[in-house]
């Protein structure tokens, strides 16, 4: 008889197997992390009586500060065992870096092919890469290795220069693409005028990163909507990030990024650092399992998610994430309005004339928040501005200053060579 998966067994079965994986990794990072053992010694913490998930809350809340101030403290393995150094932005300026085990690596691939398996993707299936998979970066190199694992086939193209990736569409035929959806805008807008009928291209699918294809009710955003509208192709939103090591990924549904139970377990928090309610909004907070190298315990993500606990139609028991609606050190208060940055994103892709567009927010003279929209656009009416500001208004109930600008100004900036990912927000506060 074949046994099923962890995220295909009951929900009471996978909190307990969880539960299991939560005693190992306490033990283990007691023993090995000198941040960890510190920390629970200060706070009197005896972990043999943290035994149940809803015991997590008896345990300190790890920060993006405390692993940038103590880096080093956080490794629980010698240098001699790391064998691949990756990056994030830390909170204070310099990056923060992850090193993995040889064992974080096969973690690294298990999860990515259980995530592409929640998409659809096959063995034999052939996957374009566009990311990239240097400078550091996590992303690039656990796609590879769970594509690998999968038994896929992988186009390592990069990132950007549409025509060299439609030579390797039409060249190698791959059935799923790795993308930044609004990169797939440009994808369309280059076949459309080199005369590529994409519609009859190979690509079935895109798993997409690093912005939000569904709203808050997990409805398509107005980018999803844009894409297919043009490009009959089904779109899968993926959520991850360095310090997790894991992905939260759509199956066919569209109900959520899946948890991998395995690999990670999750709460949502509100400011006073209570669970909140299912399906309302607070900040992901993560407990690592099976990381050799950088394990975290209770580790605040400054993600602003919701989580959806109800029975997939996919069989999958596992509770989804929702889109990641703003960082919670991104938050804006702007005319007695509370807003994140994928909010304003998402307005601005309702608009096909805005070719880039850049949001700056800055602190004005008696101290409150200001926001200036940057954008290129093919209209630079007076009559399109007021159409952008009044579609804030509507939709937001605010309109920041729309400031429009030259290709040449905006895109050194925005695609600044020595960022891995558009450069799209830029806080000026504090």
């Amino acid at each position: 008889m074949e046994v099923l998966s962890v995220d295909y067994q009951s929900a009471e079965e996978i909190k307990i197997y969880q539960e299991h994986r939560l005693q190992e990794v306490l033990a283990y990072v007691n023993e090995h992390s000198p941040f960890y053992k510190t920390l629970f010694e200060e706070k009197g913490i005896a972990i043999s009586e943290i035994k149940t998930i809803e015991d997590l809350h008896r345990l300190p809340l790890t920060t993006k500060d405390d692993l940038q101030r103590q880096n080093d403290a956080f490794f629980c393995v010698p240098k001699a065992a790391i064998i691949d150094y990756a990056t994030t932005s830390g909170t204070l300026g310099d990056p923060v870096t992850f090193g993995l085990t040889d064992k974080d690596l096969d973690r690294l691939a298990e999860n990515e092919y259980q995530s592409f398996k929640c998409a659809g993707v096959q063995a034999g299936d052939v996957v374009q890469l566009m990311t990239t998979i240097d400078r550091r970066f996590m992303a690039g190199l656990a796609y590879f290795l769970g594509l690998r694992k999968l038994g896929a086939g992988v186009v390592r193209v990069g990132a950007g220069i549409p025509q060299l990736q439609w030579d390797s569409i039409l060249q190698y035929q791959p059935k799923y693409l790795i993308a930044v959806p609004s990169f797939l805008l440009k994808l369309i807008d280059y076949a459309e005028k080199n005369g590529i009928d994409y519609n009859k291209s190979s690509v079935q699918g895109v798993i997409c990163i690093g912005e939000a294809l569904r709203q808050a009710d997990l409805t398509p955003s107005i980018l999803a909507d844009r894409i297919t509208e043009k490009w009959d192709i089904k779109l899968f939103s993926t959520y991850a990030s360095t310090e997790m090591g894991a992905a939260f990924t759509e199956c066919e549904y569209h109900q959520g990024g899946h948890v991998n139970p395995d690999l990670i377990i999750t709460e949502v928090l509100d400011e006073e650092n209570n669970a909140v309610a299912d399906g309302e909004i607070g900040e992901l907070t993560v407990t690592t399992l099976g990381v050799e190298a950088l394990p975290l315990i209770r580790f605040k993500t400054g993600d602003m998610v919701r989580k959806h606990i109800a029975t997939c139609q996919c069989g999958r028991n596992t509770y989804r994430l929702g889109p990641v609606e703003g960082r919670k050190r991104h938050m804006i208060k702007y005319k007695g309005t509370t807003l994140y940055p994928p909010a304003i994103v998402d307005l601005l892709n309702s608009f096909p004339q805005i070719k880039m567009h850049l949001i700056e927010v800055s602190t004005n003279e008696i101290g409150t928040d200001e926001i200036v929209i940057k954008i290129v656009t093919v209209d630079e009416s007076l009559e399109f501005t007021k159409k952008i500001k009044d579609t804030f208004r509507a939709k937001l109930r605010v309109a920041p200053k729309v400031v429009i600008e030259e290709f040449e100004t905006l895109q050194p900036i925005v695609f600044n060579p020595m960022s891995r990912k558009p450069i799209t927000f830029i806080d000026k506060r504090g």
